[in-house]
């Protein structure tokens, strides 16, 4: 997806000093409407980094809490429409402007924002809209950060070599943030946005203070079994019972525990009950279970169709089912393994434990 790019407002920040007493400001060096955009150096610079935006995958609820490129959603009181929140009226305003100064009003407004932000970091700071060539009715806002490369120096003369750089920037690392986020070509959703930085550097995000970003899965699927567990205890004990007091110290101690082991109080069914409202929600859940120096990945849907847990004389068994069976990563004489009768095989397990 091409764009034209109706206003692109250029903010240098620069950040002296460190921690609460450092000095942060923004300089505003020009606002260009689109013929002025189109034949400057900053349409080179920019080449395909709009379109690469747009087509970077998010998702509202991510595999994983460290992804680079996020959903964002608008915060709302209840019965309040959109334009109550700030970030969102303000994008709005953006994406309305038909002049330069106009544009440069609220791109200053950003800029602030940013400025004020706890981790700010000195760099190129960009304010663009842009309707696309194809749906020339969607318009879009993109803010773009470029930190400064520290130490650059360019091929200069034959007499001094090199010459030193003062400011250089990047299109690599980018921080981008988009707005509205767009489903698929052609449908936008206003309600919310896209932003893309590196997974450690989660201070881009901060300044948009009424923004906020969906659970990633492990942490929603963490969220859902507290929630289930804690009905449970509440239908199956007496309240103030030492059971009930017991049950709850228990689950406690597993969500802040990094290592958790199995808890054997639920029977099959019930686990099975649980799993499928997960899976309702999220039908790419996942469980991963480390059996001694063995570890099992696999769809939380399984468990109790193709996945099982099982004990054998006090120990733990996971039997996993499937119509194949195929290996990655190296060679080993197991490939050429003729399995044998699983009776036979739990014979065996119990005769050991015999002996």
């Amino acid at each position: 997806m091409e764009f034209n790019v109706k206003f692109l407002s250029f903010y240098v920040i620069e950040v002296e000093g460190s921690g609460d007493d450092a000095s942060r400001h923004y300089k505003h060096y020009q606002t260009l409407d689109q013929e002025q955009f189109d034949e400057s150096e900053l349409k080179d610079f920019l080449d395909g980094e709009l379109k690469k935006i747009v087509k970077r995958k998010a998702e509202h609820h991510p595999k994983s809490d460290q992804v680079p490129t996020k959903i964002g959603r608008f915060l709302t009181e209840a019965d309040y429409p959109l334009d109550s929140n700030p970030n969102y009226a303000l994008f709005q305003k953006t994406i309305r402007a038909e002049t330069s100064d106009v544009f440069t009003e609220h791109s200053n407004t950003f800029a602030k924002l940013y400025t004020e932000t706890a981790a700010v970091r000195g760099g190129v700071f960009l304010v663009a809209s842009a309707v696309p060539k194809k749906y020339f009715s969607d318009e879009f806002v993109f803010i773009l950060k470029c930190d400064f490369e520290p130490k650059v120096a360019s091929i200069s003369d034959e007499s001094t070599l090199l010459r030193k750089i003062e400011y250089a920037i990047t299109t690599k690392n980018m921080k981008s943030i988009q707005y509205p986020f767009m489903i698929e070509e052609g449908m936008v959703q206003p309600a919310e946005l896209k932003i893309h930085q590196a997974s450690h550097a989660r201070y881009f995000q901060d300044f948009l203070a009424f923004v906020e970003y969906g659970d990633s899965v492990p942490v929603m699927m963490r969220e859902q079994v507290k929630g289930m567990m804690t009905e449970h205890i509440s239908e199956s004990f007496a309240e103030e019972s030492e059971e009930k007091v017991n049950w709850e110290r228990s689950l406690d101690e597993w969500e802040t525990s990094d290592k958790r082991e199995i808890n054997e109080h639920l029977e099959t069914h019930q686990v099975v009950e649980a799993s499928a409202q997960i899976v309702e929600q999220t039908p790419e859940a996942r469980i991963q279970v480390k059996l001694g120096e063995t570890e099992v990945k696999g769809l939380l849907a399984d468990f109790g169709e193709s996945l099982h847990i099982a004990k054998l004389n006090g120990r733990y068994v996971l039997i996993a089912e499937a119509d194949e069976l195929t290996f990655e990563k190296g060679a080993t004489p197991v490939e050429f393994y003729k399995p044998e009768d699983i009776y036979s095989l739990i014979k065996k397990m119990n005769d050991r434990s015999a002996d």
